[in-house]
């Protein structure tokens, strides 16, 4: 059931952010992938297969992560500006890699209030350090008119990323497992399009759209991992939603602020 859903909702969410991507600019895509739309409903079974011990604990790992995704997106911005995209995305690879090295080091426990408040506040702070080091937007190239293939060749790159990196978490340990699945696949697949057609500039705007996204990513799982083993899976879960919802919500508003033209 888990495959099926990696299997449907995938390319349904890279369609959707290409498809706003195109509308509303490369920023706008980077954010909506900042959802947990796959992580979530993993996480979901985690806590239905596993016991929500497991669940919790992935939890924590995945707020660690968020950091990580941060440091993913300074890099692919600031490598961006001078390279093409295959050296962009194996340098912000890397240093994604170097930083869930680092995080291993912490508590990744989901002991409440701490560290889990730490460990998302850690998230938050580096969310909102990676908005101010990648340059607000400018004047983009002008999208190119999209191949026919381009769509469906997105959708099945994100996919087959998807299903190596989470078919090989549950032999990782649920706190390693939680940090690798915020490898940015979606924002990754986005940005690395973004900046074969459209150059640095709008790559780099597809990983700062990231950072405001994965704001949300982070609350979900602190309500995760606070709530799961506490008030059980329908309250944790219902939690997570609403109040990820909401601080996405909070996100747009500055995030169109600067969002430039699709067109320009």
């Amino acid at each position: 059931m888990i495959l099926a859903l990696k299997l449907v909702v995938t390319p349904a969410l890279i369609a959707i952010a290409t498809i706003a991507g195109r509308r509303f600019g490369p920023s706008i895509s980077g954010w909506l992938v900042g959802l947990p739309f796959t992580s979530g409903p993993v996480s979901l079974f985690l806590a239905l297969e596993q016991g929500t011990s497991f669940a919790a604990a992935a939890a924590a790992g995945s707020i660690g992560g968020v950091a990580a995704s941060a440091v993913f997106a300074v890099a692919y911005a600031a490598m961006a500006r001078r390279f093409r995209w295959p050296a962009s995305l194996a340098v912000a690879s890397l240093a994604f890699a170097a930083a869930v090295v680092a995080l291993r080091a912490l508590p990744l426990e989901t002991g409440f209030p701490l560290p889990l408040l730490a460990l998302y506040a850690g998230g938050v702070a580096a969310a909102l350090l990676g908005i101010r080091l990648i340059p607000p937007p400018g004047v983009l190239e002008e999208a190119p008119e999209a191949p026919r293939w381009d769509l469906p060749v997105r959708m099945v790159v994100a996919t087959g990323l998807v299903i190596v990196i989470t078919s090989a978490a549950p032999l990782l340990g649920p706190q390693l497992s939680g940090l690798l699945t915020t490898y940015p696949v979606y924002a990754g697949v986005l940005a690395v399009f973004a900046h074969a057609q459209r150059g640095g500039a709008a790559a780099a705007q597809v990983v700062r759209g990231l950072c405001y996204g994965i704001i949300a990513f982070a609350t979900f799982f602190l309500a995760i991992g606070a709530l799961v083993d506490r008030a059980g899976i329908a309250a944790a879960f219902a939690f997570a939603a609403v109040g990820a919802v909401l601080v996405q919500s909070l996100t747009l508003t500055r995030i169109r602020r600067g969002s430039p033209s699709p067109t320009t």
